[in-house]
């Protein structure tokens, strides 16, 4: 994504495109999976983790990004939906090899009928099992 890209998507969600913000929003762009607080530390560098962990939270309350639980805490992807009704919610593929996530994009999370007096906020579909990659080793 282009940074007029990453502008609009933050005000989308009604964030205010900071120079910090506009990074970690980019870099999440570009990610290969979901990441880790740690991996975005260090993929970034010049944001120290306190204000990537607050942008993240507030990634987090304006629907920005989605939050995974994984074998190794907790990890974090660009949403591209445009409010609190996810349409980019996806299905996730976590390898119990070499702890990697993967987007599973064209799978849709299924439906899930719950009672009626129970809110759902969110939900996180993760499958685990053997990636192609530690398969054929």
């Amino acid at each position: 994504m282009d940074s007029k890209s990453i502008t609009d998507l933050l005000q989308d969600h009604s964030i205010r495109p900071t120079p910090n913000r506009m990074i970690i929003a980019d870099t999440l762009s570009h990610a290969t999976g979901p990441m880790s607080l740690m991996e975005l530390e260090a993929e970034i560098g010049s944001i120290d983790k306190s204000n990537v962990f607050r942008a993240l939270t507030l990634f987090r309350e304006r629907h920005l990004v989605h939050v995974l639980e994984s074998v190794d805490g907790v990890r974090y992807e660009l949403c591209h939906s445009h409010g609190p009704d996810d349409e980019d919610a996806h299905v996730h593929f976590e390898c119990e090899r070499c702890g990697k996530t993967y987007c599973l994009e064209d799978i849709p999370i299924p439906k899930v009928i719950i009672p009626s007096d129970y809110t759902p906020l969110t939900v996180n579909y993760i499958i685990k099992g053997i990636c192609p990659k530690c398969k054929s080793i």
